[in-house]
C-alpha cells in the first residue's frame, strides 16, 4: 500500500465552517419521499412541463402508485428495474418506487438503438422496464414492460414488501446501475450502493451549502449520475425542490430559467458555449441564481470568464465520474475559486496523484488522478477483472492525468488514453484546446490523435467558430505557432459548423477519431 498524504476536504480554500450538517432526511434515500411528506406534505417537491409542480404528498403518492405497479409485476428486493424515458417526473418516481421495494434501477438513454437497449437490460439482468410506449421486439425475453399510460392507471391492490423503518437499513444494497459511455469498449454497469448515494448527496449538500431554500433546474439527462445526484437527489434531501426542464435549447433556456427562478443549475461546457454564443441582445434575468455548475468535461477558463461576465452568475467547475457516484472535486462556492482547476476534494472524499509504480506523489508532479472514500463504486457489474484493474492500491483509478497545486486544487492535464505520443514527445490535447480557446473566434475545440506512419501519432484539431465570424485554418495555425512548441502544433485544423457531442453533452472524441484516416508518408 503506498503511503503519502492525499488532498482531503478542509484544506486551504475549502468549505466554510458554517455549511449545514446533513441530518435533515434519512441516510437511505429510499425513505426520502415519505420523510418529506411527514415533515411538510404541502411543500413543493418536484415538477416538469407535463405535470406541473408536485407537493411532497403528491410526489409520495406517485411513488406509491409506481411501487404497486412494479410489485404487481413481480418486482421484489434484489431485482433491477430499467427505465427508458426522457427527462420527466415519472423517471424520478420510478427510481424511488424501485428503492421502496428494495430493488435497484438502471436508467437507459432514450436515444439508444434497440440493440443497445437490449444489451444494457440483458447485461444487468433487469426484470422490468418502464417505457414511454411499448417496444417489445427490442427487449430481452421474459422482461416485463410497463408504459407511462399503464402507470397512470389506478394502482393495483397488492401486498408490498416494504423496507425496514430503520434509516440505516439497506445501505449495502444495490441502488443504481449506471452504464458508462463505452468509449473503451462495450458499456459497463457501474454498481452504486445506497451507501454511495448517501455519501454523495451528503458531500454535495455540504460542499455546495444546499438548504431547503435551494431549487435546482435540471437540464442534463437523467440517465447520468450528474442529473440524478446534483439536480434531483441532493436538493430533495436538503429539503429543497427540483424543476425538470424539457429538451435543452439555447433559444428557450433563459425563458425557462426566468419562469422557474432556480437557485442553481448544472450543465456541461457545450451548453455554456451555446449560451455564450447567443446574440448580444439576449440579456436574461439571472438574479435567482446563487451559482451554476459545470461538470462532465474540463471547461476552458476563457469560457468561464465569458459566461460569468455576460450573465452575472458565479460558475463553479467540478470533476467526477460515475465510478465515484458523481462528483469528487469542486471549486468552493464560498471560498477561493481557481479557474483552470476543478477545485478541491469534496467533503468526505480524498484525491491524490499516483505514479506508474503505484506510489502517491506529493511534489506537484503529474500523474494519474486517484480517488478514495465512501462514494467509490462497489465495482463493475459482472466484470471482476475490470473491477480489479480500476480499484487498486485502495484507490479508484480514474484514467485521468493531473496534478494538485499547493492548496490541493486539482488541475486536469488530460485523459491518459487521450495523450498523443508524437515522435516520442508527449502531447496533451487539453493544452492545445486551451490555447485554441484563447482565440476570440473559437467557440469549441477538440484535439485528437491521428495515426502516422512516421511519427506514430499527430494531433488533429476540430473547431467551431462564433456566429458571424469567418476564419481560415491557416490563420488559426499562425495563431498557435506563437504560443505552442512546434511538436504540439496540429497537423491539420478542421473547421466544423459544430463539434459533435455524445448524449451526455461531452465532445465526442471517439467519433472524431473514427473519422480520421491514417496519415500517408510524403513522397
Amino acid at each position: 500500500m503506498p503511503h503519502a498524504a492525499p488532498h482531503q476536504a478542509g484544506r486551504p480554500g475549502g468549505r466554510p465552517a458554517n455549511r449545514p450538517t446533513i441530518e435533515v432526511y434519512p441516510v437511505n434515500l429510499s425513505r426520502l419521499p415519505a420523510a418529506r411528506r411527514a415533515n411538510d406534505p404541502d411543500a413543493p417537491a418536484i415538477g416538469d412541463d407535463a405535470r406541473g409542480f408536485l407537493t411532497n404528498a403528491a410526489f409520495d403518492d406517485l411513488v406509491e402508485v409506481c411501487s404497486r405497479h412494479f410489485a404487481a409485476r413481480g418486482i421484489t428486493a434484489g431485482d433491477i428495474v430499467g427505465v427508458k424515458l426522457p427527462n420527466r417526473v415519472e423517471l424520478v418516481a420510478a427510481l424511488f418506487a424501485a428503492w421502496r421495494l428494495g430493488a435497484a434501477l438502471t436508467p437507459v438513454n432514450p436515444t439508444l438503438t434497440p440493440s443497445e437497449t437490449h444489451y444494457q437490460l440483458k447485461d444487468c439482468g433487469a426484470k422490468l422496464v418502464v417505457l414511454d410506449e411499448a417496444e417489445t421486439d427490442a427487449l430481452p425475453d421474459a422482461l416485463s414492460v410497463v408504459t407511462l399510460e399503464e402507470l397512470a392507471r389506478p394502482a393495483p391492490t397488492v401486498e408490498l414488501q416494504r423496507q425496514p423503518d430503520d434509516p440505516q437499513a439497506g445501505l449495502d444494497d444495490l441502488a443504481l446501475v449506471i452504464y458508462t459511455s463505452g468509449s473503451t469498449g462495450r458499456p459497463k454497469g457501474v454498481e452504486l450502493l445506497h451507501r454511495n448515494i448517501d455519501a454523495m448527496t451528503a458531500s454535495m449538500i455540504e460542499g455546495l451549502g444546499l438548504t431547503e431554500a435551494d431549487h435546482s433546474l435540471l437540464i442534463l439527462p437523467l440517465f447520468h449520475v450528474n442529473g440524478i445526484i446534483v439536480s434531483v437527489l441532493s436538493p430533495l434531501r436538503a429539503g429543497g425542490q427540483a424543476t425538470i426542464a424539457g429538451r435543452f435549447s439555447p433559444k428557450t433556456f433563459f425563458t425557462v430559467l426566468e419562469a422557474a427562478r432556480p437557485t442553481y443549475f448544472s450543465a456541461v461546457p457545450a451548453i455554456y458555449a451555446m449560451l455564450a454564443n447567443l446574440p448580444a441582445d439576449a440579456q436574461p434575468d439571472t438574479s435567482s441564481l446563487r451559482f451554476a455548475i459545470c461538470g462532465a468535461a474540463p471547461m476552458p477558463p476563457q469560457l468561464i470568464g465569458t459566461v460569468e461576465e455576460r450573465f452575472g452568475v458565479q460558475l463553479i467547475e467540478g470533476y467526477g465520474l460515475s465510478e465515484a457516484t458523481c462528483a469528487s472535486a469542486c471549486n468552493p462556492v464560498d471560498g477561493l475559486r481557481k479557474p483552470g482547476t476543478v477545485g478541491i476534494a469534496l467533503p468526505g472524499q480524498n484525491i491524490a496523484i499516483m505514479d506508474e509504480d503505484g506510489q502517491l506523489v506529493t511534489d506537484g508532479s503529474i500523474g494519474e488522478v486517484v480517488i478514495s472514500g465512501p462514494t467509490v463504486m462497489r465495482g463493475y457489474l459482472g466484470r471482476p477483472d475490470e473491477t480489479a484493474k480500476t480499484l487498486q492500491h485502495g484507490w479508484l483509478h480514474t484514467g485521468d492525468i493531473g496534478r494538485l497545486d499547493d492548496d490541493g486544487y486539482l488541475i486536469l492535464v488530460d485523459r491518459a488514453k487521450d495523450m498523443i505520443i508524437r515522435g516520442g514527445e508527449n502531447v496533451y490535447p487539453k493544452e492545445i484546446e486551451t490555447v485554441l480557446h484563447d482565440h476570440f473566434a473559437v467557440l469549441e475545440a477538440a484535439v485528437v490523435g491521428r495515426p502516422d506512419p512516421v511519427l506514430g501519432e499527430v494531433p488533429i484539431a476540430f473547431i467551431s467558430l462564433r456566429n458571424g465570424i469567418d476564419l481560415t485554418a491557416e490563420k488559426i495555425c499562425d495563431f498557435l505557432t506563437t504560443r505552442l512548441a512546434r511538436y504540439k502544433i496540429p497537423a491539420d485544423i478542421i473547421i466544423l459548423p459544430e463539434v459533435p457531442k455524445n448524449p451526455v453533452g461531452k465532445i465526442d472524441k471517439p467519433t472524431l477519431r473514427r473519422g480520421l484516416a491514417p496519415s500517408r508518408p510524403e513522397g
